[in-house]
């Protein structure tokens, strides 16, 4: 069966929005690119893979029963913030935040809940940016994360745990030597802290299934992952923050966004993207000593605010080609239309 036909049937259609959902957190509209990165959860934890599944329904059935739009909610476009939003609640609510923690029936509530309202906030970003012909990318997620988080301080029936992650520079070693695990793992990690998976391998498994839809958009993201290790190692970061990853997630995110995904990838695309890439990287560490007095993490805020900064002007520079969030699909189909319209 073709996926168009199973996207259509009453019985498997849900199923392949609800995959569609998990692999658009990297921009892969693509079920069985959801699945191995799903798979690849699993690997780490089964508890972190429930969730993204019970984040990804959660926001996607508020979707449907609100009916928006069939098409966005088919691409997985309603699903993917709602998946960040319920691991972000468990990750750092967690005594062990590698392997996340069975949510208590009033937490479960409070992440289905964050995850149904990251639909909403999901059209309403959208709406605002329309004009700009920018995407809501997963401010979504980090606004709803942010503010379900603080809220937590003040409900005795959810625990807050320790906050066990580390999210500031300052919270780690500096001492520690750059050695060799700490490049490919560092940068294994980096891939899989964008879905909370303190777990290199898991990151590279991650990487796979960005593949499965486009080479491209692997390329950027394992580039995007070198550049922002590469950058806090070259400016004396904290080892232990590069081997966690913590400076490369949000170089990846931008390195898929601009090199290809929302900008036809051509060289003048691909340095644009680079130079993103190494901007989010220090940008983490700016982030994280400004929420740290709060206690917040810096999630995906740093390649938000990165990629709209150099999305929104981008009428502004014929260097480059932009391509509309409705038309953007894989970098190589943006090639191909772009090509063709040549």
């Amino acid at each position: 069966m073709a996926l168009n036909q199973i996207r259509e049937s009453p019985s498997l259609g849900f199923i392949d929005w609800t995959l569609r959902g998990i692999g658009q957190v990297v921009f892969q509209n693509n079920p069985w690119s959801g699945l191995v990165i799903l798979l690849g959860i699993l690997f780490n934890s089964w508890i972190y893979a429930a969730i993204c599944v019970v984040g990804v329904l959660a926001s996607t059935l508020t979707a449907i029963m609100l009916k928006a739009d069939r098409g966005l909610i088919r691409d997985g476009l309603f699903g993917f913030n709602g998946a960040l939003v319920a691991l972000s609640l468990i990750a750092f609510t967690s005594e062990n935040f590698q392997t996340g923690a069975i949510p208590s029936p009033a937490m479960f509530v409070y992440l289905v809940c964050g995850a149904a309202l990251s639909t909403m906030a999901f059209a309403s970003i959208a709406t605002l940016l329309g004009p700009h012909k920018v995407a809501p990318l997963t401010m979504p997620f980090v606004l709803i994360g942010w503010l379900f988080l603080f809220a937590i301080l003040k409900f005795d029936a959810i625990d807050a745990g320790p906050m066990a992650k580390p999210v500031s520079p300052d919270q780690f070693s500096y001492v520690e030597p750059i050695v060799l695990p700490t490049w490919y793992m560092g940068i294994g990690a980096s891939i899989g802290q964008i879905f909370f998976q303190d777990n290199w391998i898991t990151g590279y498994i991650i990487l796979v299934g960005i593949a499965i839809h486009s080479r491209i958009g692997a390329g950027m993201c394992l580039l995007g992952a070198i550049v922002g290790t590469a950058v806090a190692a070259i400016f004396g970061g904290p080892e232990g923050a590069i081997r966690d990853g913590l400076f490369g997630y949000n170089a990846a995110l931008t390195a898929m966004a601009l090199g290809g995904f929302f900008l036809v990838f051509t060289w003048r695309s691909f340095l644009y993207a680079i130079f993103g890439a190494a901007v989010s990287g220090w940008l983490w560490a700016s982030v994280a000593i400004f929420l740290k007095p709060i206690g917040m993490p810096v999630l995906t805020s740093t390649f938000v605010i990165v990629t709209w900064l150099m999305l929104i002007g981008q009428y502004a520079f014929k260097a480059l080609v932009p391509v509309p969030p409705a038309e953007a699909t894989s970098p190589e189909d943006n090639l191909r239309r772009h090509a063709g319209r040549g």
